[in-house]
């Protein structure tokens, strides 16, 4: 909520897709003639090095129970009430009986909720303005509630308004200042809200124990983005000792509710062994939700998957669709595996300019593979001179993203 996108190139990816990352700077082996290898994972049990301080990031998209992500806002200070450009979102409900996260973990003590106050069509006029890009009548009317009725949610809204710069000036101070009004009194978006400001340090000093303690109270309440995060604290194992389990159990609930970073994690939970007992089928499973959900990682391993027929039936053709298209989204395993698909001329007709573009695209992003080196230095120079004009573009992208 307090940031344009979610928690989540996270733990799992600074940790576990970030292992993934960092294998693909080792050599990839070459792929036998029925397999296509599957993505690089780390060989020793995760968190038994030191990881970097997780982003945590919100849910790709606006749920029911989330605020969406706002339409572009105008100047900050302005006044104007000019009506921003159309755009289909979706509309703020918040569920008579939301989901019950797993049980709180004992490390944590949630913040005691409130009851709800009664909702009312100013309450809808004031998210209805703020979903329509009316910023500044959103701040009045729901001003008003918390004037006239202490409305909580209408706190929570005020917060979001002054952490975006919405219609006021953005101000991160008081944005966490009605965000601990509302999470004091029991709202779950607030309590969210508040916690991904102490993760950051915004309106505030970085405070990650009262972050991990905000996420417990939400996802105690079925927040589906603070379960998630809560479990990629347990399994980086900083705040909370490392454990594997309470992680899964936290990844099944967000995964249940249709988080597909949650999916992914959880899939891979089940790939590997870890927190759950090893389950190829469970590990596709998740791994086909989150990659319909177009999660670019969980396509790479459910493509994989795919190719080999682990956990799921064997489907080569939908194998190279899903990691054509990761490899356009920018994954150096996907770019890899696809080159290795037209050196090989399986399911795709070989095509040698195809297969050196993406490898040298793949390697400018760090996937080194020697048996693709070996290769490209059979092909004609007229051949790999076309290839690397096709690649140039991606790797002029790549170089820029770094500078």
């Amino acid at each position: 909520m307090s940031n344009p996108r979610l928690f989540l190139n996270a733990i799992l990816i600074t940790v576990a897709s970030a292992a993934i990352t960092a294998a693909a700077n080792a050599q990839s082996p070459p792929i036998p003639p029925a397999l296509i290898p599957p993505a690089p994972i780390p060989s020793a049990p995760i968190g038994t090095t030191p990881a970097p301080t997780p982003q945590i990031i919100m849910p790709p998209a606006p749920r029911a129970d989330q605020f969406p992500t706002p339409p572009a806002p105008r100047a900050p200070g302005s006044k104007s009430e000019t009506k921003a450009a159309p755009r289909v979102q979706p509309r703020i409900i918040r569920p008579v009986n939301p989901p019950v996260a797993p049980s709180q973990p004992e490390e944590t003590q949630p913040v005691t909720p409130a009851a709800a106050p009664a909702t009312g069509p100013e309450l809808d006029l004031a998210y209805g303005a703020f979903q329509r890009g009316y910023y500044l009548s959103a701040f009045n009317t729901a001003t008003q509630r918390i004037e006239k009725l202490g409305d909580i949610k209408a706190m929570t809204l005020l917060g979001e308004l002054y952490s975006n710069g919405y219609g006021v000036l953005q101000d991160d101070n008081k944005a966490a200042e009605w965000y601990r009004l509302a999470a004091e009194r029991g709202d779950r978006e607030a309590m969210f809200a508040l916690a991904m400001f102490r993760m950051g340090g915004r309106g505030g000093p970085q405070n990650r124990e009262e972050a991990a303690r905000l996420f417990a109270a939400a996802a105690k309440l079925g927040h589906v983005a603070a379960a998630y995060n809560l479990g990629l604290l347990y399994l980086e194992g900083r705040l909370f000792p490392q454990d594997f389990k309470r992680a899964a159990e936290l990844f099944q609930f967000a995964a249940e509710a249709g988080s597909p970073e949650a999916q992914y994690a959880l899939g891979t939970f089940y790939k590997e062994g870890r927190g759950v007992m090893q389950n190829y089928v469970e590990a596709a499973r998740w791994l086909g939700a989150a990659s319909a959900a177009d999660y670019t990682d969980a396509q790479v391993e459910y493509a994989i998957a795919l190719f080999n027929g682990t956990g799921v039936e064997k489907n080569e053709a939908g194998a190279v669709a899903l990691l054509s298209r990761a490899a356009r989204k920018g994954s150096p395993i996907a770019q890899n595996r696809l080159a290795h698909v037209y050196a090989a001329g399986r399911v795709l007709a070989a095509d040698p300019v195809a297969a050196i573009k993406w490898h040298l695209v793949s390697k400018a992003a760090g996937a080194k593979d020697l048996v693709l080196d070996e290769f490209m230095s059979k092909q004609r120079a007229d051949v790999r001179a076309a290839a690397e004009k096709a690649a140039r573009p991606w790797i002029d992208a790549i170089t820029q993203s770094r500078s």
